[in-house]
């Protein structure tokens, strides 16, 4: 700010009597120049109503005095634009000529400068002509052009004039009916700003910053949907500001403005002619990518993305003119492909993903006839997309992808998500051979004489599988076998290689569990980096999803299974999230065993961390051991979400069903286990009733195990009924009512049960009535708050 000695300002006053020239710039100096933050905030709110009020109309022209401080001369002008844009019915008819010349007289004065002042001046006139058009002001555009009695000297002023009138209009509120009738009004005065335009950009007289403001200009007014076919030909005097470095930025943002108005597809003319101006670039953008200039490379990119993708059926279309539409691919596959690791040397690659996407829809789109013509020429080209992608997604060394940023790290792997959804998509169009292909490439790798392949070529290619895999059914595909074959050969002593063949791998559960004799060469590669701890969230999701779908044929390879997985959890190599995940897993795999096995390797796995709990139990609560209590009780619910010996009963279809009888269920091995560890849990209880975390974790240990047995958790029912009423009385919780309603759900039906759930019911009945009749309202409203399915709960129980 330029700062000029000044009076320090009274507080203004709230009477529209304290409105005057004086006030309203002692208000503004306090809102600048003040320190005191409340002061600011109290010179702000009365500057806003004296902004609403009558009197603005006299003020804000004083405001505007030579002599005024840019800020007070900036506030005249806002405070014109606001009572022009919401109190226009203040002005009389017969005022308006004199209020339009006014401030054209003024626009012309500050056509020099400053610039905010200058800007917001005509932001307030193109408002007027907003509310004038086109009854009371016809040709709005025409009359501003000619009140100038110097073009030359007043044409940064004109030009910004001519470009927030459009953008005037685009963020008024306006009703539809008006709206189109302005729209339709101001696109008709196109025909006289575009020759204008046309002249200034073509002028050798014209400074950079007249023709940036031209190229702004044109920008504005294409968001009226102005047509191409009058206005093609500036736009192709745009395409030479993109050799001045000055102008570049600018003439990229208008040029992909305009051609990416859908309403440019009825000027098809207009449209090729443009198309050799885009290829034109093509030189240029060659150069900018060897020279590492990524602004360049970027902003033509985006022209040539633009004019790709919004027109793609159009320009398919052409066929007299296919080749051109061939090269502007292959322009667009070379941005594809531009060098460099994106995003640290290169941010222009993702720019044309999208692309892709488009055309293939639209050559799909044709009929079949139609297609395959277009189908021979362009499949060609995705081969190569694929092999520019499998590219892109290559990492860098390990010493350089090591110096990157978190944040570039993320954006690397968002970006590799995105190649994955492409090669998803691509294999639409290119099907099995697309696989073929890959395989061939990974076979010539793995099995060739040299086996020189670096590992990022080897990890691109499963790359490319597992993006396939992971959506596509490949059950079908006759490479699988290969494949299954190749991966035991590579070695996966890089991490980042490991993890993706861990991906890979457990991408092809489903056809591993239709071709079970291949289990036995993949699931070691599995195990070996089970144990690593770098690929925690890789080899134990991929185990997860082999114990999911393929646990009917894992009983040769459980005891291998479950000894790696039993140590890798005693050492606590993963984190507790990747523990819960092989949990699960485990259970999967225990529930495909014969049942007389299962107790047997159930007790083998959770021995340990039971006898970890009881150690943990003994000591005086702390932080550190109840995190430690609620991790292994988190162990055990997890186990028990999957374990379900009756899984196999559901998986043979029309054989005699194992599953066990009422009578029966008090074998099952999950409820023996829950009544041996029993009384740990009363325990872990009386020291930790107080602690909702801790309570919470013991009721999903007996939640997770009655919502997997249903009804084969009978033998539990008369403990843990007694045991959730005792918790309840002495400190309800929303996890103990939870597991409340699974249980009346479940056995209030049954004969056997009903004492046991009847006196549950009372106990929860009755602790929650004394809760709300002795507490205060606030207390009630408390509990509910506290545990939200409170009445739900009571709901049932009153049914019941």
């Amino acid at each position: 700010f330029r700062l000029r000695q000044m009076e320090p300002p009274t507080t203004p006053g709230d009477s529209p009597a304290d409105l005057t020239v004086e006030t309203v710039e002692s208000a503004l100096y306090q809102l600048y120049f003040d320190p005191d933050m409340e002061q600011k905030n109290v010179a702000q709110k009365w500057l806003t109503q004296a902004q609403a009020s009558a009197q603005a109309w006299q003020f804000c022209w004083a405001l505007l005095s030579p002599d005024k401080l840019p800020e007070v001369q900036f506030f005249g002008a806002s405070t014109l634009h606001t009572k022009i844009s919401h109190h226009w019915g203040d002005v009389p008819v017969d005022q308006h000529e004199s209020l339009r010349m006014q401030l054209l007289s003024h626009i012309l004065h500050f056509s020099s400068g400053p610039k905010i002042v200058l800007t917001r001046l005509c932001v307030a006139l193109a408002s007027m002509a907003l509310n004038l058009i086109p009854e009371a002001w016809s040709q709005p555009v025409a009359d501003m052009v000619r009140i100038s009695p110097d073009p030359h000297a007043h044409c940064l002023a004109l030009l910004e004039l001519l470009t927030v009138l459009p953008e005037e209009f685009q963020s008024s509120r306006l009703a539809q009916a008006r709206r189109s009738q302005l729209r339709e009004a101001l696109a008709g005065e196109w025909a006289v700003v575009c020759p204008m335009l046309r002249q200034l950009i073509q002028s050798q007289d014209s400074s950079n910053q007249v023709k940036e403001k031209v190229l702004r200009c044109l920008s504005s007014w294409v968001g009226l949907d102005v047509p191409l076919g009058e206005s093609h030909e500036l736009v192709q005097d745009c395409f030479s500001a993109l050799s001045n470095p000055e102008l570049f930025d600018t003439a990229v943002e208008t040029i992909v403005n305009t051609i990416s108005q859908p309403d440019c597809q009825r000027y098809t003319d207009a449209l090729m002619g443009l198309m050799p101006l885009v290829l034109g670039l093509h030189d240029q953008l060659k150069t900018a990518a060897q020279g590492g200039d990524m602004e360049t490379s970027h902003g033509i990119c985006r022209i040539a993305v633009a004019m790709g993708e919004t027109h793609s059926r159009v320009l398919l279309e052409q066929v007299d003119h296919w080749q051109e539409y061939l090269a502007l691919v292959n322009m667009i596959l070379f941005c594809t492909g531009i060098p460099g690791h994106y995003p640290v040397s290169e941010t222009t690659s993702s720019l044309t993903l999208t692309f892709w996407y488009t055309l293939q829809d639209d050559i799909l789109s044709f009929e079949e006839e139609k297609q395959a013509i277009y189908l021979q020429i362009y499949r060609p080209i995705y081969f190569q997309l694929v092999d520019v992608l499998l590219h892109k997604s290559h990492y860098p060394s390990q010493e350089e992808y090591a110096s990157w940023s978190s944040d570039d790290k993320e954006q690397f792997r968002i970006y590799r998500v995105d190649i994955s959804d492409t090669l998803m998509y691509v294999y639409e169009m290119l099907g099995a051979e697309l696989l073929s292909n890959l395989y061939d490439r990974l076979g010539r790798q793995l099995m060739g004489p040299q086996q020189s392949a670096v590992w990022q070529d080897t990890e691109a290619l499963l790359f490319g599988f597992q993006s396939i895999a992971e959506t596509i059914d490949v059950n079908y595909s006759d490479v699988i076998p290969g494949l299954i074959g190749l991966i035991p050969r590579i070695n996966i002593s890089n991490v980042m290689l490991a993890d993706t063949v861990m991906y890979t791998i457990g991408s092809l559960a489903e056809w591993l569990a239709d071709h079970p004799v291949m289990l036995g060469g993949i699931l070691p590669m599995v195990l070996q980096g089970l144990v690593k701890a770098e690929l925690s969230v890789s080899s134990i999701s991929t185990l997860k999803r082999i114990c999911r779908e393929c646990w009917h044929d894992l009983a040769p390879y459980a005891q291998d299974i479950l000894t790696v997985s039993q140590d890798v959890l005693i050492k606590g190599i993963h984190k507790s999230s990747q523990s819960m995940w092989l949990m699960q897993a485990l259970g999967f795999l225990l529930s495909a065993l014969p049942v007389n096995e299962i107790l047997g390797r159930l007790h083998s796995l959770v021995s340990p961390h039971v006898q970890q709990l009881d150690t943990l139990v003994q000591q005086e609560p702390n932080p550190t051991n109840k995190q430690s209590i609620i991790h292994i009780l988190g162990l055990l619910s997890s186990l028990f979400t999957t374990l379900d010996i009756n899984r196999q009963a559901d998986g043979l279809e029309g054989a005699a069903s194992p599953r066990l009888s009422s009578s029966q269920s008090t074998h099952n091995p999950v409820v023996v286990v829950l009544q041996q560890v029993f009384t740990l849990i009363q325990t872990i209880l009386s020291k930790w009733l107080d602690d909702s975390e801790v309570v919470e974790a013991v009721c999903g240990v007996f939640d997770k195990s009655v919502r997997t047995l249903l009804h084969d958790f009978g033998p539990m029912v008369a403990q843990l009924s007694e045991m959730l009423g005792q918790i309840y009385s002495a400190f309800p919780q929303a996890s103990a009512l939870d597991l409340a309603r699974q249980m009346v759900h479940i056995f209030a039906g049954e004969e056997h049960h009903m004492s046991n759930i009847k006196n549950l019911i009372e106990v929860l009945t009755s602790t929650t009535l004394n809760l709300f009749q002795q507490g205060t309202k606030h207390l009630c409203c408390l509990a509910v708050k506290t545990c939200p399915h409170l009445v739900k709960c009571c709901r049932q129980m009153e049914s019941f």
